[in-house]
């Protein structure tokens, strides 16, 4: 199909916040949702599990199901790997609950590194962990269809795409506030290669689906429409645009909450 543009939301709140009770009854929904017990770490318990399966129960403009994440920090590659695995298995195999299926859709790793490392070596940490997170969710639910996020924030190193070496389904490659998405603060694509030349990466990426925008201090419901536009003009197959300020943007709706964005996405393409 013709690429379209999916509204994916961080919702860096508890379980019980109305911001999560926003989302789930938003129409149409949001394509992902990332969940963030404690920055990835407080346990992921039957009050987080309840409400993952009720935004699960969304359905999007294009009658898919809503995508829950759940949020994993990784240190820019520096974090010891078996703390992220623990992190990971926090979510898809969670303390107490014996009912052997996914609550979750996949991981969402948040603090990035952007650069391949030395002899790649970064990128295939990175690797590693997308292969954790496959063999891991197919072996409590065989051929679950995994969503892995890499968020480095800004525009990745090719490597990270490089067919066989793939490191996430979908990367951040934007997340900063609306004056700087529409200024300087857009380097000029998703990706870099080695000589720096920042390109859109489409080349990379035959679905459309590869990256998200993430926007914040955006003034105003015309100025979220633009982002959106912006967004998808430039080769995002997901965005989210927030009202909600610095120091964390991810934790209040936007003042037009949830469903005039959801709507207009769906208009792109």
């Amino acid at each position: 199909g013709v690429r379209g543009l999916d509204i994916a939301v961080p919702a860096y709140v508890w379980a019980g916040d109305r911001l999560l009770a926003d989302l789930t009854a938003a129409g149409p929904a949001a394509s992902v949702v990332v969940l963030n017990p404690g920055n990835g770490d407080a346990p992921f318990d039957a009050a987080w599990r309840a409400r993952a399966d009720a935004l699960r129960a969304g359905t999007t403009a294009t009658g898919e199901r809503t995508k829950v994440l759940g949020y994993v920090h990784t240190d820019h590659g520096d974090r010891d790997p078996a703390a992220v695995q623990a992190s990971v298995d926090n979510y898809l195999k969670p303390a107490g609950d014996t009912g052997g299926r996914l609550h979750v859709d996949g991981i969402f790793f948040d603090v990035v590194s952007r650069d391949c490392g030395p002899g790649n070596a970064t990128r295939d940490r990175y690797a590693a962990l997308r292969r954790y997170v496959q063999e891991t969710m197919n072996a409590v639910a065989p051929g679950a269809d995994e969503l892995v996020v890499d968020n480095p924030g800004t525009a990745i190193a090719s490597c990270y795409l490089e067919p066989g070496h793939r490191t996430a389904d979908v990367f951040v490659t934007f997340e900063d506030s609306y004056a700087a998405y529409t200024s300087t603060g857009w380097l000029g694509g998703n990706v870099f290669d080695p000589a720096g030349d920042y390109r859109p990466g489409t080349e990379l990426d035959p679905a459309g689906t590869a990256f998200w925008h993430l926007v914040h201090d955006v003034p105003d419901e015309e100025a979220m429409r633009t982002t959106l536009s912006t967004a998808f003009a430039r080769g995002a197959g997901y965005a989210y645009a927030t009202s909600a300020a610095m120091p964390n943007p991810w934790n209040a709706a936007p003042e037009w909450e949830f469903s005039p964005q959801t709507r207009y996405a769906a208009t792109l393409g």
